[in-house]
Parts: C-alpha cells; structure tokens; sequence
C-alpha cells in the first residue's frame, strides 16, 4: 500500500469553491427577488479622466456591438446591451458555466458639464471605450461687489 501525503491547502481550496458557488447561488435568488431579470449582469467599467476628456472603459467580451446602446442625458451616461447565449451545440454537457448572460444595465454620473456631441466610443478586443470631451469653460473675470 503506497503512502498518500496529506495536502490541507488541497481541502482549504475545496471548501473556498464551495462556499464561493454558496454565496454566488444565494446572490443569485436575490438578484431574482429584487425585480432584475433573471441573467442580468453589471459588465466591470474603469473610469479616469484627463485635463481635457472622461474615458469610460468597460469589458464586454462575447457581447455583439449591434447590442449596445450608450445615452447621454445631462450629466448621466447610460450603457445598455445583451450578451446573448447560443445554443448552436447538440448535446451540451456543461460542467460549469460561470459567465453571465442576458441584459445589462450601467448608469453613470459625470462630474461636471460634457460636450454631448463629441463623445465618442470604439469597439476593441471586447473592450468598449467610451470618450467624452470636457466642456472648456472660459476663465472667470474678477467682479468687484460694493457693500452697502
């Protein structure tokens, strides 16, 4: 009989898997409870800004650009869309699908007044980049106020 060394990170990485899909399914009944369609998803979205534009970066990958909807409305941007699952396979044996699918929703405030219609957004590698020029406010004048 060969001796089987014991590997406790190996039983520690088990129970971690566990407890992840635990708190994924009950994550999942509320999302269901809440009102959100069942499949939908928030894709990840970094934001920065420079001295002159606000880039909005958010991973989409599988998503079809024809499904994506960016709206400006005063100082919000909203981004729309549906990464759809296809079932152009016969006997599919899934042993594990972790990657979301159906509609998404983001919604996002800007910090200060955009130039609406010279935002601009391009489709690459998955990654949607949306940027937004700043509008150049000319500089304040000094006013002299007379106190009564």
């Amino acid at each position: 009989m060969a001796l089987v060394k014991w590997d406790p990170f190996k039983d520690l990485i088990f129970l971690q898997e566990r407890m992840s899909r635990i708190f994924d399914d009950a994550l999942m009944e509320y999302k269901g409870s809440s009102g959100l369609a069942s499949g939908a998803w928030m894709p990840p979205v970094d934001i920065y800004e420079t001295a002159t534009t606000i880039t909005l970066k958010a991973e989409l990958p599988g998503v079809d650009i024809k499904n994506v909807s960016i709206d400006v409305e005063q100082s919000v941007i909203t981004l729309r869309g549906e990464r759809r699952f296809n079932k152009n396979l016969s006997e599919e044996n899934y042993h594990r699908m972790e990657r979301f699918y159906g509609t998404f929703q983001r919604e996002f405030s800007l910090p200060q007044v955009v130039d609406k219609e010279a935002i601009k957004a391009s489709f690459l590698d998955g990654v949607l980049e949306i940027t937004v020029p700043k509008v150049v406010e000319a500089p304040g004048r000094s006013v002299k106020i007379r106190v009564d």
